[in-house]
């Protein structure tokens, strides 16, 4: 398995070669992703820059996310997730963005959402995808375990090529 600084790397270079900047909203991780890509040196040329939303009200307040939204669905959930990543792709001058909302523990969890529940969203120039994960561990591995998801489904999602 590759380490999250290798992630990091082949991000960097595929933004580079698109000329796209990346941004992050991040719930459960608390900046971890951004903090990621910034040990990366020259990081600014594609990195633009991090929002973390670890509250419902900042969710609303730097992201749009409706609360409305939040209220029927909860903070941890498919809608509120893609709602982050496009929240931030429209509230920063980035292409593309990661967003990620979910329960690390040891508390907080529910039969429908145990701990390690983990909603990760992509924004590729206004197209979002999401996806479901639930990761084992504690709190550390989980909130790593997450860093890492997100790094490897941008790269997953990214085009090698520019399209016109």
């Amino acid at each position: 398995m590759a380490m999250v600084t290798d992630l990091v790397s082949v991000v960097a270079l595929r933004l580079l070669h698109l000329d796209w900047k990346l941004t992050t909203a991040e719930s459960c991780t608390g900046g971890m992703i951004a903090a990621k890509c910034t040990d990366l040196s020259g990081s600014s040329a594609w990195f633009e820059r991090g929002f973390v939303t670890y509250a419902n009200e900042a969710k609303s307040e730097l992201l749009g996310v409706s609360d409305a939204l939040i209220l029927k669905y909860g903070a941890v959930s498919d809608a509120v997730a893609r709602a982050m990543a496009l929240g931030a792709c429209y509230r920063s001058k980035a292409q593309v963005s990661i967003a990620v909302t979910g329960i690390a523990g040891p508390g907080g969890g529910s039969h429908e959402k145990p701990v390690g529940t983990v909603w990760l969203a992509w924004c590729i120039q206004g197209v979002v995808d999401a996806e479901w994960r639930l990761f084992p561990g504690d709190r550390a591995q989980i909130r790593q375990a997450t860093a890492y998801a997100a790094l490897e489904g941008l790269i997953k999602r990214l085009p090698n090529e520019k399209s016109d």
